[in-house]
């Protein structure tokens, strides 16, 4: 010990540094979402901006004194106590103004600390900030430490005033330690930092805390607003069981004790919000989106265009990208003062609410309402991992028959048989032909509720067959609704075909729209909300619970976790709440995420990685010949085969990972944060399902590796999946309608006649309405989009720095080169004509599992977390 401090003794007292920070963001996204909430769009925008730029500017000038300080603490040398020992407390120098390596609104401070040979190795500093207002601290530098050289310490924080602190805010350094393998002098702060993220789980959460900690989703409704807008509690049952969400500690309403009260901002530990550069990228699309929904909702722009609030033809609704909508210059005169809206309107109010041209329509205006692209959509689309193989026939339905009835399929043979190239039913099956889109189970309990809206709906039933050409061919659809003398009689229900000529071929595309309502609903509540925001929020806050910064499985995850409790909480606020977004414009309404709890129910952690819910569905087997262990039934299934490539190296990338830092199985089970965290996550964080089976129980380095490649995947490549592809493919809401608001038309009524007049009008009088559209476009818009600062698989923020381990960064290097060279070979992929489910009819080659992408709508691109 000795000869290793002796550098720092012969070299005199001082010990340099280089701390880099930024101070706080004039646009911030909390701050002025809330205030839109509050006070308008236009006025709390303002409001806001004010307030900030204040605050903004005393920080600017604070620097100037003794306003920030740190304390270093040695990794090496303990005091009489055991601890590490502290340092002096020293104060920031002045502003280095020509760092190279400084990023967007970063500004680095020189530093030198009191440090001699008794201190030993630093291995981690308290910060106090004395000013004020708060500020982002990025990093630490340590320079020319003996037989250490440099010590960085990735910080990424918030740092408010030190009164606002129970305990002092701690950083450590890059290095990356089992629990059993701390340094000594470092285990009572790596603890006491644990216990602090911990909280005590009492009181209501304060901006600047940063306590993880859980709650069942009880903040969607407002009873206290009046009664309509209750919401029953989704977690905590057996009933509507729910993943869980961070605590706020918000009082409860007071018309339902166990409902929590809602208020324009939600808590969230202070880390986990935006950063600098998403904030102010996020907030121009928050405004585009407010001005495009809200001036319709609050000026009838919608009506004040020739009094017409329905679209009339498939030309009216091609409009909104080739012409948009004008805006009366009233609205324009209230917009035009407003600095943030000078670039989303032109002066005139030409094109003022126009949208970009989806790329499903980019290359033909009617190839969307092909057979083929119907069912290629299906296998690469936005929600391409619910169709399965067909092992039974007819179908059937795991529904109570007490309750339901009899729900197996009235779909017969003689519906299928005449379109499948005289093959037989029983020869599909045998021969892996036969598939099946299936939306019937979950919707049918609720389709009375439904349909006693203003929303008509059906359960439904797309059986397809495998051609020879490795194209899907759609032969029947059934539509089920409930028996007029109750649910214990079983479904109603009435089969149709494909038909290309006359009424029977409208006929025909309104069924194919009954089924893609009921895929947008499940998609957007099930597949893209519940199965990759809110079954990944319980990981987060176990992880910060649980697992120190300095754990090699935190610093393995970390990436993944960016952003996503942040808008997770701006989607509780205004999408998935009570008549938010997602109720107001999508058919499954007021009980869309109820709904999604029931489907919760079956949900199985270890099938959400890609091979097994391939297996699962029945569109692959097990083949340890095959490259990924798997053989597709689908050889052309675009989503799967890219996906396979991109599950395996991130599995190949965490395997090295975890082999390095756990020499053996011995030591998973003996890691106590390890075990902690996993038995937290699952008998807290997913409680609700903690008696089932599958569970992992984190005995193993497989085991460990097959737990975090699956959540890798979920919150990377699935995600990216489910949600860039949402405007490319919905945007055209022919394509994707999220309504459906009349019943198939009878033989003989008016509505029958209409269709065989104007199928176009029919069409558009049962999907969803022209206000649900502008809406719906302005969001799955935002959502689809990438921010300036996203960070995509392979990549990492903290850049070469997260770890002071060598091994690992060369085998991430090696993961970032891997995916690379993935993205060439998908591209050949979709270069190679033979393979028709690439493209389609559409001419729209599948890129959503490409790793790379750059700003904005690109329809590719896999970011590391959950971010949007």
């Amino acid at each position: 010990m000795a000869s290793l401090v002796k550098g720092i003794f012969d070299k005199g007292p001082k010990v340099k540094g280089t701390l880099v920070l930024m101070q706080k963001n004039v646009l911030d996204i909390n701050e002025l979402t809330g205030a839109q909430s509050a006070g308008g769009i236009f006025g709390g925008a303002i409001g806001a901006i004010t307030d900030i730029a204040g605050s903004l500017l005393d920080a600017a000038t604070a620097f100037l004194g003794n306003s920030v300080a740190l304390k270093l603490i040695s990794a090496t040398s303990t005091d009489a106590s055991g601890k590490g020992k502290v340092g002096k407390e020293t104060f920031l120098k002045g502003i280095i103004t020509s760092l190279p390596t400084l990023g967007d609104k970063q500004s680095a401070f020189n530093i030198s600390f009191e440090w001699d040979s008794s201190m030993g190795i630093p291995g981690a500093f308290y910060i106090k900030n004395y000013m004020q207002n708060e500020f982002f601290l990025v990093s630490l530098t340590i320079e020319d430490i003996p037989n250490q050289g440099t010590i960085s310490f990735v910080c990424n924080s918030w740092i408010y005033n030190a009164k606002k602190y129970k305990t002092d805010r701690i950083f450590f350094a890059n290095n990356t330690y089992l629990p059993s393998a701390t340094p000594a002098p470092l285990v009572y702060y790596r603890q006491e930092e644990l216990k602090t993220l911990r909280g005590d789980g009492t009181g209501e959460r304060k901006e600047w805390e940063r306590i993880y900690d859980y709650d069942v989703y009880n903040d969607l409704g407002e009873p206290d607003k009046k009664a309509t807008l209750a919401r029953p509690i989704l977690g905590g049952s057996s009933t509507l069981p729910y993943p869980r969400r961070g605590r706020t500690g918000r009082k409860p309403t007071r018309k339902d004790p166990k409902s929590e009260s809602r208020s324009d901002i939600v808590y969230l530990p202070r880390d986990e919000s935006f950063g600098h550069v998403k904030s102010s990228d996020f907030l121009v699309y928050i405004l585009k989106s407010a001005s495009q929904n809200i001036i319709p909702q609050l000026r009838s722009v919608v009506t004040l265009q020739l009094n017409n609030p329905e679209f009339n033809t498939f030309e009216d609704v091609r409009s909104l990208y080739d012409g948009g909508i004008k805006l009366p210059t009233d609205i324009l005169s209230e917009i035009s003062p407003i600095p943030l809206f000078k670039e989303l309107f032109r002066s005139d109010g030409e094109s003022a609410l126009k949208f970009p041209p989806p790329k499903v329509i980019q290359v033909d205006h009617s190839a969307w309402m092909t057979d083929e692209e119907f069912a290629r959509e299906m296998i690469a689309g936005v929600n391409p991992h619910i169709i399965k193989k067909l092992s039974e026939f007819p179908p059937k339905s795991k529904l109570d028959s007490q309750l339901y009835g009899d729900n197996t399929s009235k779909i017969t043979k003689e519906n299928l048989e005449p379109n499948m190239d005289e093959v037989t039913v029983e020869q599909a099956i045998q021969n892996n032909r036969l598939y099946i889109l299936d939306h019937h189970d979950p919707l049918f309990p609720y389709l009375r509720k439904i349909n006693a809206t203003d929303t008509k709906a059906y359960a439904t039933r797309t059986i397809l067959f495998l051609q020879n050409n490795g194209t899907l061919k759609p032969l029947a659809i059934e539509l089920s609704r409930p028996h007029p003398q109750g649910d214990s009689f079983g479904p109603v229900s009435n089969v149709y075909t494909p038909a290309s000529e006359g009424v029977e071929a409208s006929i025909w595309l309104l069924a194919k729209a009954f089924v893609i309502v009921n895929d947008s609903c499940y998609h957007q509540l099930v597949s893209h909300w519940l199965n990759t925001h809110a079954v990944v929020e319980p990981f987060i806050i176990a992880t910060n619970r649980h697992l120190s910064v300095v754990h090699p499985i935190h610093k393995l995850l970390l990436p993944h976790y960016r952003d996503t409790m942040n808008i997770n909480a701006l989607a509780r606020n205004v999408l998935v709440n009570a008549e938010g977004i997602i109720e107001s414009t999508f058919l499954w309404g007021g009980y869309a995420l109820e709904m999604s709890a029931v489907v919760y129910r079956d949900w199985v952690f270890t099938e959400q990685g890609l091979p097994n819910d391939l297996i699962k569905r029945g569109v692959a087997v097990e083949d340890p010949a095959s490259p990924h262990g798997v053989r597709l039934l689908i050889e052309d299934y675009p989503y799967a085969s890219d996906g396979l490539e991109i599950w395996a190296a991130i599995k190949s990338w965490v395997d090295e990972y975890v082999n390095f830092y756990y020499n053996s199985d011995a030591a998973i089970a003996q890691d106590s944060e390890l075990q902690a965290f996993w038995k937290e996550l699952v008998e807290v964080g997913h409680g609700d399902l903690k008696s089932a089976t599958w569970w992992f129980k984190m005995q193993t380095r497989a085991e460990l590796i097959e737990a975090c490649t699956i959540l890798i995947w979920i919150a990377s490549a699935l995600h990216a999946a489910v949600n860039f592809g949402q405007y490319p493919y919905g945007g055209y809401i022919l394509n994707r309608p999220t309504k459906s608001r009349r019943f198939m038309p009878e033989i003989g009524s008016p509505e029958y006649d209409e269709l065989a007049k104007n199928y176009e009008k029919a069409y558009l009088r049962t999907i969803t309405p022209k206000n649900d559209t502008l809406t719906d476009l302005t969001i799955i818009e935002v959502l689809s989009r990438h921010a300036s600062d996203e960070q995509y698989l392979g990549e990492r923020i903290e850049g070469d720095i997260w770890t002071s381990d060598s091994q690992p960064k060369e085998a991430y290097k090696r993961f970032g080169k891997k995916l690379a060279e993935i993205e060439q070979k998908l591209t050949q992929r979709n270069n190679d004509e033979t393979l028709r489910n690439r493209y389609g009819p559409v001419n729209m080659p599948y890129t959503l599992l490409y790793p790379s992408s750059e700003e904005g709508l690109t329809f590719r691109g896999i970011p590391n977390s959950i971010s949007i």
